[in-house]
C-alpha cells in the first residue's frame, strides 16, 4: 500500500534549490526545478555524502563529498566521481556506480506529497 506523506509547503523551496526532509526513518532531498518537483534519497549511493548539502544544476544534483552526479528526473548517475585512473577503476570495484532512489512526488495546492513506497524506475 502506498504511503503519501505531506512533506512541505510548496512555497517553501525556491526554483533552483533543494532541501533535505526526515520521512519516517528516511532522508529524503526534494528539489524544485522549473516549476517541477523531485523527490530522492538524500544519502549519496556512492560513499553516503548528503546530496541536500551538494550543488544542483539543473536537474543534476552533485554529491558534496567525492562530487559523484545524478540526474533527478530519473536518478540515473551522471559521473560516479571526479576521481580519474587507477584511483576511479579501484572506486568502481569497491563499489559500483549506482542510480539514486527516486520516490514519486504530487503537489496539490500549496502542499507537497511524497510517495515513500514508490520508487521509481531508473535506467544505470
Amino acid at each position: 500500500m502506498a504511503d503519501i506523506i505531506e512533506v512541505t509547503g510548496a512555497n517553501k523551496i525556491k526554483n533552483g534549490q533543494m532541501k533535505m526532509f526526515h520521512v519516517g526513518n528516511k532522508e529524503i532531498v526534494i528539489a524544485k526545478v522549473n516549476d517541477r518537483y523531485y523527490a530522492a534519497n538524500n544519502r549519496c549511493p556512492h560513499m553516503g555524502g548528503q546530496l541536500s548539502q551538494g550543488k544542483l544544476e539543473g536537474t543534476i544534483v552533485t554529491c558534496p563529498r567525492h562530487h559523484s552526479q545524478f540526474d533527478l528526473t530519473d536518478g540515473r548517475v551522471v559521473r560516479w566521481t571526479d576521481w580519474s585512473g587507477i584511483k576511479l577503476s579501484l572506486s568502481r570495484v569497491v563499489k559500483s556506480p549506482r542510480p539514486l532512489k527516486m520516490y514519486g512526488v504530487r503537489v496539490e495546492g500549496n502542499k507537497v506529497f511524497i510517495d515513500t513506497e514508490e520508487v521509481l524506475s531508473v535506467v544505470s
